[in-house]
This record gives C-alpha cells, sequence and structure tokens, in this order.
C-alpha cells in the first residue's frame, strides 16, 4: 500500500455508537489496500456533499447477459484506486448451507481479485463480492465457477432465489424447500443469466407460515409451507409446558393472541369433539380446545406452545403472487394464488415448476417496461391474471372479497356463473 489514508472525520463519527460499524471494516480492508483507501475517500466525499458518485455502464463475464453490477465512479480524478468497484452476484446453495473450507476458499478468491468485501446475503438471495476491476471480475468468476458457484440474476431477470434451512434443521418446515428451490433455479438458468423480462422477478421459498424468508412482502411468487388437517397436539408436553407456564401466560400469550379466536380454554368436561376440533388437556380438569376451522395457520401458538402444539401432517404449500417494494405503486403484499398445493412426489413439485413457468411467460408478455408481477396484477385485475396463468377462481384467495383491493364486486355473481356452467359441461 502506497497511498496515505483519507481524512474521515464523518465516517469516525459513525464509528463513536454503541453498535459495530461498517466503516470500520472498511478501514480494515484499506490498511493493505489503495483500492480500498480510495473507497473510504470517495465515501466520505459523498457523505459530505450529500450526493452518491457511482453511474453505471456495462461489465460481465462470457457467456452471461448479467449476474455482475457496473459501478463507475464520476469523481476519478479525486479516487483513481477506486474509479471501478463492481459487484458480481453469486448463487448461494439453497438453505444457505456452507461449511468453513468454502467461505475460506471464497474470502481468498475475492482478496485476490476484489476489495476482500462480501455481504452474506442480498436481498435476492445472491452472495455480493462487491468491489472488483473491469479487468478482474473474469478471473474472479473463473475461480468462483471452479469452486462450484454460478452468477445469479441482475436487471429485468429471473433473480437466484431464497429459501430458509428448512427441513434440514427446522422442526416447523411442511416440505422440502431446499428441492423446490434447486428445482425451479435449474429451470430458469437461462432467464437468470440473459435477462429478457420486462423487470425483475423474484421467488422465495419458506417452509411454514413463519415465513422466515420474508416472502409475502419480497417475492414476486411467494412458496410457503402450510398444512389443510387439523393441528396436532401433545399431551405430555402440554401438561409440562403449563406447569412451567401457567395460566395467565397462556390466557395472555396464546388464547388472546389468537387473531381467529380459534383457542379457547375449557374445563376438560366442557370439550367439544367434532372432525375439524382439537384438544390437548393442560391438567386433570382444563384443556385446551382449537377449532381448526377458524385457524389461519398465523404460528404464533404453535411457537409458544412448541411441541404440545404442532402443525398438521397433510402438509403442501400456498403460492402468493405479487410482493415488491415500492416502486411505481407503494409496497404490495402477495396475494394468494393456489391455496394448496401438496408437495410430496415428482409430480407435485413438477406442479410448481410448471405453475412459475406460466406465471413467467405471463409475465413476460403482458407486463409493462420496469413494472413488477404485483403491478401488472393491480393494473389488469386479479380475475384476469388467474384466467391467464389458467387458474380456477377460489373463495380461500381473499379473504374479504367487497374490500380487497384486487378485485373488483361488480359482476361478480355472473363470473361466479360462468365458472359453474364451465365445471358443469
Amino acid at each position: 500500500m502506497s497511498k496515505t489514508p483519507h481524512d474521515t472525520p464523518m465516517l469516525d463519527q459513525l464509528e463513536s455508537g454503541p453498535w459495530p460499524s461498517f466503516v470500520t471494516g472498511l478501514k480494515r480492508l484499506a490498511k493493505d489496500s489503495d483500492y480500498m483507501t480510495d473507497l473510504v475517500g470517495q465515501l466520505e466525499h459523498s457523505y459530505q456533499t450529500r450526493k452518491g458518485y457511482w453511474k453505471g455502464g456495462t461489465v460481465g463475464v462470457f457467456g452471461y447477459g448479467g449476474g455482475v453490477i457496473p459501478r463507475f465512479s464520476e469523481v476519478a480524478d479525486m479516487f483513481p484506486a477506486s474509479k471501478e468497484f463492481h459487484t458480481l452476484r453469486v448463487q448461494p446453495p439453497a438453505g444457505m448451507h456452507y461449511n468453513t473450507d468454502v467461505l475460506r476458499k471464497m474470502c481468498d478468491i475475492w482478496e485476490r481479485h476484489g476489495s476482500g468485501l462480501i455481504a452474506f446475503h442480498g436481498q435476492s438471495g445472491d452472495i455480493m463480492f462487491q468491489g472488483a476491476s473491469t479487468a478482474n471480475v473474469q478471473a474472479a468468476f473463473d475461480e468462483l465457477n471452479e469452486l462450484g458457484f454460478d452468477l445469479g440474476g441482475a436487471g429485468p431477470a429471473v433473480r437466484t432465489s431464497m429459501s430458509c434451512v428448512g427441513a434440514a434443521r427446522c422442526e416447523q418446515s411442511c416440505f422440502d424447500e431446499a428441492r423446490a428451490h434447486r428445482q425451479v433455479v435449474n429451470t430458469f438458468l437461462d432467464d437468470m443469466h440473459r435477462p429478457a423480462l420486462p423487470y425483475k422477478f423474484k421467488f422465495k421459498f419458506s417452509g411454514c407460515p413463519n415465513d422466515c424468508m420474508n416472502s409475502i412482502q419480497r417475492a414476486d411468487m411467494a412458496v410457503i409451507g402450510t398444512w389443510r388437517d387439523n393441528m396436532r397436539t401433545d399431551e405430555p408436553l402440554a401438561r409440562k409446558w403449563f406447569a412451567k407456564h401457567g395460566l395467565t401466560e397462556l390466557v395472555n400469550d396464546v388464547v388472546s393472541r389468537c387473531p381467529t379466536k380459534a383457542i379457547r380454554l375449557m374445563q376438560t368436561k366442557d370439550v367439544a369433539t367434532g372432525p375439524k376440533i382439537s384438544s390437548v388437556a393442560l391438567n386433570d380438569t382444563q384443556s385446551l380446545e382449537i377449532d381448526n376451522g377458524n385457524c389461519v395457520r398465523c404460528m404464533h401458538c404453535i411457537n409458544v406452545m412448541t411441541g404440545a402444539l404442532a402443525a398438521g401432517t397433510d402438509t403442501g404449500v400456498t403460492v402468493l403472487m405479487g410482493g415488491k417494494r415500492t416502486l411505481k405503486i407503494g409496497d404490495l403484499m402477495g396475494t394468494v394464488v393456489t391455496p394448496f398445493m401438496p408437495m410430496k412426489t415428482d409430480a407435485d413439485y413438477q406442479a410448481l415448476v410448471d405453475l412459475a413457468k406460466t406465471t413467467i411467460d405471463f409475465f413476460a408478455e403482458n407486463a409493462l417496461e420496469h413494472e413488477r408481477t404485483g403491478e401488472m396484477i393491480e393494473r389488469i385485475g386479479l380475475v384476469n391474471f388467474l384466467e391467464g396463468i389458467g387458474l380456477e377462481i377460489d373463495a380461500n384467495m381473499v379473504s374479504t372479497p367487497r374490500t380487497n383491493p384486487y378485485v373488483r364486486t361488480d359482476g361478480w355473481d355472473d363470473e361466479v356463473a360462468k365458472i359453474k356452467a364451465r365445471k358443469a359441461s
């Protein structure tokens, strides 16, 4: 290293708080790198002028149209060592399973060819190798590729996807998230590497309704594990939980927090019986009664009384479409398009892939430029979208049709009549 570190009074303030600062990491890398020294200098300059100085361009590797995010400095004359600071998006393993050997090799590769700055992970799930010159991008990719990794999506393309750790380690998992993730990614590799869509399309896979991937808010196609039979109970664990936590916590943190009042504390002798009723004894006189017909799978009671209460055994997924952050219109959460799809056989996983293919084809043909799936649905209407991807309207797709902003209710009865007639024929 030959450069003298830049004065960074504004960045220094970010290190003065009680929490770890990214500035400390940048300065540590800058001790041995002129490249990072000038990057820190440009960042301080941006803070002082309240303006960003990175612009796009065209950078890539042989055979790929995406996967590299180009950044060229507009103040290269002031900070010449960091005039190019490109990012490589690299696909992680499904469920983000690594061993330390692979992580060390990744770090070594990026120290040889890039800045040493890595983010695990970006919003689309990619490993973000941040900071490389144009000359080093290809060499870095070649070594990462030899290690077994591929570039992810960037630009108007199918994105890398994310899945939770799921069935590998989590007892709440309702399907094989890693299998679904890999099958979808392998199907759409060309659409990731060669951007050709109106805008980006994201998949996310969560093993249960806890939705640890935040797929409802962030995915154009969210696949969330669920079940359609009764919740399971375990009496010994329920008694053990109740003996430890007591009546007050049960009422305040389980019964009263059920959003549909599907859980009731009952005298054991008064517990109802029926095909949709689950019950579990808490002691010799008191029991919990669960009305599964009104359960909306929010997972709160299962999270609090894990083991005593558990998901059912008839598991599968719910598929939602259209989640995204603010773009042309405000934030949108995913809309249910398939209330339940089993995920047990090869045919089930292929059916999920087929639905994804149909959806992306419809999106490619009907979305406007720079328009996400949720915005397209809002513009053309949910009924037209469902018809376009070949799904029948289901009452479970919306909770309150007369107030849902995606559904026009005028002519609703006529549409229902058409569906009944079509099914009858």
